[in-house]
């Protein structure tokens, strides 16, 4: 698992206040697009490509981390969860003492279960900075969607905040078999058949038995 670059920590936080802020389709790979402002920029670093563009309240940043190569398939859901949240510790660790994970929840981007979560950064000073993370996780690739402002602004960031995140795209090839190979999440059909049947079964002999002795007893 690679480390993630956390954008804000690579950039200057600076709103334009000539940004474009009509958001238009970019495609971050052959399967996942996502909208930005038109004069968005695109970094290659440490084998990571960084889409980055100012809006009109935010900066956005789009993270495409490629996985190792003989990336280990994640076997069940827990273990997406497991690495998920191995990712948000690593997110608030390199932040600094001062940040931490707030409101963190699943969603869902098309048949893909991601994490969605706010990061807190207090520098110690009076400026509170927050960015609004989606994390999705596949076998081939880790991407990272982040939208940062200054705290100031979160009453009047929503709308631009919603048309970024919503307008996260998969292409049909992205199936949940490509986060983790079982989609069970407790016993199987057929063990819930002898689990459940068998103890219907059970619970049907101790009723005979006791309405039996029960019997035995009125007769005597």
């Amino acid at each position: 698992m690679k480390k993630i670059l956390l954008s804000f920590a690579l950039i200057s936080f600076a709103i334009s206040a000539f940004s474009q802020t009509a958001l238009k389709p970019v495609k971050v790979d052959s399967l996942v697009t996502v909208s930005l402002p038109a004069g968005f920029q695109k970094k290659d670093t440490l084998g990571q490509h960084i889409y980055s563009a100012n809006g009109l309240y935010g900066f956005m940043t789009v993270i495409n981390a490629p996985n190792e190569k003989n990336n280990t398939p994640l076997k069940k859901e827990n273990d997406l969860n497991n690495v998920l949240k191995k990712y948000i510790g690593s997110i608030q660790a390199q932040s600094g003492n001062n940040a931490s994970a707030q409101h963190v929840r699943d969603t869902t981007i098309g048949t893909l279960e991601a994490k969605v979560f706010t990061l807190k950064n207090d520098d110690g000073n009076g400026t509170v900075q927050l960015v609004n993370f989606t994390l999705l996780y596949t076998q081939d690739a880790t991407y990272t969607f982040e939208y940062v402002y200054p705290e100031e602004r979160k009453d009047v960031v929503k709308d631009e905040y919603k048309a970024f995140s919503s307008s996260i795209k998969l292409s049909p090839q992205l199936q949940r078999n490509d986060q983790y190979i079982s989609n069970a999440k407790g016993m199987s059909p057929i063990v819930q058949i002898g689990v459940y049947g068998g103890g219907a079964v059970v619970l049907l002999l101790i009723i005979i038995t006791v309405v039996r002795r029960r019997k035995k007893l009125a007769i005597s």
